[in-house]
């Protein structure tokens, strides 16, 4: 029984079909329309189409926050309504069950079914991309809360009054440490009369937005601008994620997305050295690592879900 997995993130979206071991058989992956849903949903059947075999079912995580298998607010999708039913849409298409959660819950959850945090009851999962995502399992099972919204590490408030986030509100992580706030900063920082090689790095790559790839490169070639920038986003995350130790007393810590996906095992080392000042208690068991399945961790989870709905159903 082959399943549909399918992990939107502010840049692309990644498609795979999946068996019943959480193995990605098929994968495609494309950029995300920066439009409309509605276009987000047709990318996803064309790229489902694509594989040229009909799946069980289909599993789908969007950055948002999701409960009832709605959408109740997507900060990081340019143009996305919340009452646009994908769900619906992609089911009516494929005739078959669709299942939808929030992309870094899903992305922990392919981690902890196949990835790095296999075995382990409780985990923080910390997804950097385009925004900052988080995803949670507690006591064995994973953890969304009442409504969803379990696990937002990116929209801890560490700044009273502080930066603008793209939720509205100010002080956020995500303000401090998502990529799409750090870009903004740059554009700001070289109209006020720095120097730095992010954009020329991006055009050499053929990138239309300052990707992981381009800030990995920058930071490899030691760009004073993306130091500076990426120093300062270790700093904020690090403090938030010691913040939510202190409440949850984790036993690992899975960070993954496109930086982790770039920069491996040394950046989850770098970010557990400094947010061990922050914690109260101090745990020696605690581990800090990336997540194993790079691109497929979306994926698998995603197909995940997919496959418990069916067997709902």
């Amino acid at each position: 029984m082959l399943v549909a997995g399918v992990d939107v993130g502010g840049t692309n979206i990644e498609v795979g079909l999946v068996d019943e071991q959480h193995q990605v058989l098929r994968s495609d992956k494309r950029d995300t329309p920066r439009s409309s849903p509605r276009k987000i949903a047709r990318t996803i059947v064309e790229m489902i189409e694509g594989f040229g075999e009909p799946p069980s079912a289909i599993g789908l995580g969007i950055p948002g926050v999701i409960h009832d298998g709605r959408v109740l607010e997507v900060p990081n999708l340019a143009g996305w309504d919340e009452s646009f039913d994908i769900v619906g849409v992609i089911e009516d298409h494929f005739g078959v069950p669709v299942a939808l959660g929030n992309d870094a819950n899903v992305g922990l959850l392919g981690e902890w079914l196949a990835g790095a945090a296999v075995g382990v009851d409780d985990v923080l999962g910390v997804w950097m991309g385009t925004g900052i995502g988080g995803g949670l399992i507690l006591n064995g099972r994973p953890f969304t809360g009442s409504r969803g919204a379990a696990g937002e590490i990116g929209h801890v408030i560490t700044h009273h009054g502080g930066a603008l986030c793209t939720c509205g509100r100010r002080g956020c992580i995500e303000a401090y440490a998502g990529r799409r706030a750090l870009s903004g900063v740059v554009s700001s920082m070289v109209d006020a009369g720095r120097h730095t090689s992010l954009f020329d790095i991006q055009h050499d790559e053929h990138k239309s937005k300052l990707t992981s790839k381009v800030w990995a490169r920058a930071l490899d070639e030691g760009d004073e601008v993306a130091v500076e920038l990426f120093d300062m986003a270790i700093e904020v995350l690090a403090l938030g994620i010691g913040s939510v130790i202190n409440v949850l007393d984790v036993d690992l810590v899975v960070i993954g997305g496109g930086m982790a996906e770039k920069l491996a095992q040394p950046l989850a080392d770098r970010i557990a050295d400094e947010t061990r000042p922050w914690i109260l208690h101090p745990n020696p068991t605690l581990k800090f690592v990336v997540a194993a399945l790079g691109d497929d961790s979306g994926i698998v989870g995603a197909a995940a879900i997919g496959r418990a709905r069916l067997l709902d159903n």
